[in-house]
């Protein structure tokens, strides 16, 4: 078996490497930092992995104990050819696509492009059957990665690092590192057993267990991996291993795990996810990750003009509790007035029926003349008189077991013949015309009658597996996600400048796909609990923090001090407040008031910088100990936000700041705080308390 170096591309700061072996001529791509020179690829025994990991159903499955746990580098997979590789190079970009050829009929497109001066790279596969009989698909990779770590002859025992990040409800984004052999990863002593770690999440929340995230560290050389899946549905990544070199996969979850399978007839053709790659020399995780979700900017400059100062806003829900009525929205107008909000968001209830909760009648969509009895319309047009952009809150995709629509099953999803229902909740089939034209007149026709300006999409429950009507439940899902993105598409055409909040049980579909397509996302459902400065901290990993809507709800309840620890978590990502400000003193209000100038002027940081993490780790998030420092930095400018929990180990805390740095405000009750040199050390021996600090260069 003879490998060698197929086609070396350069992609800024990057290579990717294609190896071929000669004999079957199968294709395996590498991406690495162009900074540190590869070790001879025969400094390790490791076999081609497939560029495009692809099972078709009816062959033999892979030996080495691997049925059941992966279908990863199959007959059909070891089987693709190189046809021909193409490269396009132009002012703005090179895209690199690579064409293989299987004897089963099937040929695979690998595209790589990579927009010149960013620091990611994105892949996807058109898979298209052009052979004379349908095959049966199960496993289809986005992307493919061999040869980790080309910079330790052998095994590299020892050097690898594996980093995931978990998310359930409320308490998204914990960081998950593990050695390679603490996952059982090391080959085995005869080469034969394969070695595996299949994972990802089943449904229509994405994030739900895991992000589609993943980062393969080699600890000696300080050199990362980076992958995220940009999808809307089930999805999977396998961390892989039979010889002396790993490799990472990932895309849509397969047909043992999400029950995908897909008949591709003659002349047909699926085109995978796409995922965002990077490999780098980086400090820490921390940095490599931001790295990462820098492949996320483009898609966010591209949006509505009004959101790159990353305006404060206000949303009632916590105030009214899905009660939202005509008086009660005037008197929150008349207590937040001239408080600079610029958007106002009417959430859950406004269709609400006389002696049913809101969850359970949503679907059918018509303003209560009961708690609207002069219209909706008077309303919108009270809150643009504010000077603010009107939003509204939707759960366009579900119904609720009050609502009529909840017994229009020829238009719903089902699973073995009967309607998908969770608890209160059915799910529209979203590939049904008859339900598009019924979801354009309740919402995108509702959009353009009262003028609202803003859309806050929430989904509050997953069908789960998949749905029937195709030729298996993962297909069903995948088909159904993809018309419910395309009724975002359609929205946002028909009603320019829209602004589209992505939400889903709060930090549910935070992944490429959706947060590409929307102006920001609802960072968690954790909006009143003491552990919201760690999860908004968390998502920095994830997702850019100018996306990351943090709530701020006061309660009349709550101390100045309570008040600052609440606004100042809102700096780690974009400022929404809630809660009872009708009924605020004037006190309170100040310390409002100062955070919201103080959000103002920090937010170009918030929107351009990077962030370091300092403090005491805590085990619990529900029970927080010590404290967090979170230092986000420009090349000119840096914002701090520190955050006591409780029994920190020291009443001192300090972050190591730029060189050259002055203080230039500060927003907390507790202003003590000192710089000396690069250290910035806040002094507070109270728990539950916060402090932002603004730093700027000297003159």
């Amino acid at each position: 078996m003879s490998i060698n170096v197929l086609k070396d591309v350069h992609l800024g700061d990057m290579i990717a490497r294609y190896y071929m072996d000669e004999t079957s001529r199968n294709v395996e791509l590498q991406l690495l930092p162009i900074s540190i020179a590869a070790l001879p690829r025969d400094a390790k025994r490791q076999e081609i992995d497939c560029l495009v990991q692809v099972k078709l159903a009816g062959e033999v499955y892979h030996g080495g104990y691997a049925t059941g746990g992966t279908l990863r580098q199959s007959p059909s997979a070891k089987d693709f050819a190189l046809a021909e590789q193409k490269i396009r190079d132009n002012e703005t970009d090179i895209e690199v696509v690579t064409t293989l050829k299987n004897t089963s009929g099937c040929v695979a497109d690998h595209h790589l492009r990579w927009t010149k001066g960013e620091k990611t790279i994105r892949t996807f596969v058109e898979l298209k059957n052009e052979g004379s009989d349908t095959v049966k698909v199960e496993l289809l990779s986005s992307f493919s990665l061999g040869g980790l770590t080309p910079y330790v002859a052998g095994d590299a025992h020892g050097t690898l690092t594996v980093h995931r990040i978990r998310s359930v409800w409320s308490m998204e984004g914990r960081i998950q590192s593990e050695a390679v052999e603490d996952l059982q990863l090391e080959p085995s002593w005869a080469g034969h057993a394969v070695r595996c770690e299949r994972f990802g999440q089943v449904g229509s929340i994405p994030v739900n267990h895991w992000f589609p995230w993943l980062m393969i560290e080699d600890k000696k050389h300080h050199v990362f991996w980076g992958a995220q899946i940009a999808h809307n549905a089930s999805w999977q990544m396998e961390v892989y291993r039979k010889d002396e070199a790993l490799t990472i996969s990932g895309g849509l979850a397969d047909f043992e795990f999400g029950h995908w399978r897909k008949d591709l007839k003659p002349g047909e053709t699926i085109v995978t996810p796409e995922a965002i790659l990077t490999a780098c020399i980086a400090k820490d995780v921390d940095s490599a990750s931001q790295r990462l979700t820098s492949g996320q900017i483009s898609a966010i400059n591209a949006g509505p003009a009004s959101e790159q100062d990353l305006p404060v806003m206000f949303n009632e829900y916590c105030t009214t509790w899905g009660c939202p009525s005509e008086e009660n929205i005037a008197g929150i107008l008349e207590a937040i007035r001239g408080k600079g909000f610029a958007y106002f968001v009417l959430d859950a209830g406004w269709y609400k029926q006389e002696g049913l909760p809101w969850d359970l009648t949503i679907g059918e969509y018509e303003p209560s003349e009961a708690l609207f009895p002069s219209g909706l319309e008077k309303t919108v047009q009270a809150i643009k008189n504010e000077g603010m952009i009107p939003g509204i809150w939707f759960e366009i995709d579900n119904v609720g077991s009050a609502a009529q629509a909840y017994q229009k099953t020829e238009h719903l999803l089902t699973r073995d013949g009967a309607p998908v229902t969770t608890t209160g909740r059915r799910f529209w089939n979203m590939t049904d015309p008859w339900v598009q034209d019924y979801l354009h007149s309740k919402v995108i026709d509702m959009l353009k009658k009262y003028g609202f300006g803003y859309i806050k999409m929430d989904y509050n429950d997953s069908p789960g597996l998949g749905c029937d009507g195709f030729e298996s439940l993962g297909e069903g899902l995948r088909q159904n996600m993809n018309a419910s993105f395309g009724f975002i598409q359609q929205m946002k055409e028909e009603i320019p400048g829209l602004l589209v909040e992505n939400c889903a049980s709060g930090g549910h579909k935070l992944e490429p796909k959706m947060m590409g397509a929307t102006a920001m996302s609802s960072f968690s459902d954790a909006h009143e609990c003491p552990e919201i400065p760690i999860i908004a901290a968390n998502l920095h990993r994830v997702m850019q923090p100018r996306q990351s809507q943090i709530w701020a709800v006061i309660r009349e309840t709550d101390s100045l001090q309570r008040i600052a620890y609440s606004v100042a978590a809102t700096m780690l990502g974009r400022m929404c407040i809630s809660g009872d400000v009708t009924n605020l003193t004037e006190a309170q209000w100040k310390v409002i008031d100062d955070g919201i100038a103080f959000y103002k002027a920090v937010s170009p940081i918030i929107r351009d910088g990077e962030t370091v993490w300092f403090g005491e780790p805590t085990l619990s998030y529900r029970n927080a100990t010590g404290w967090q420092g979170i230092l986000r930095s420009t090349e000119t400018e840096s914002l701090c936000v520190f955050h006591r929990f409780n029994n920190a180990s020291s009443e001192d805390m300090t972050v190591r700041v730029p060189d050259g740095f002055e203080i230039a405000s500060v927003y907390t009750v507790n202003d003590n705080v000192e710089l000396e040199g690069n250290n910035l050390t806040w002094h507070c021996g109270d728990n539950l308390c916060a402090c932002a600090v603004h730093l700027r260069q000297k003159a």
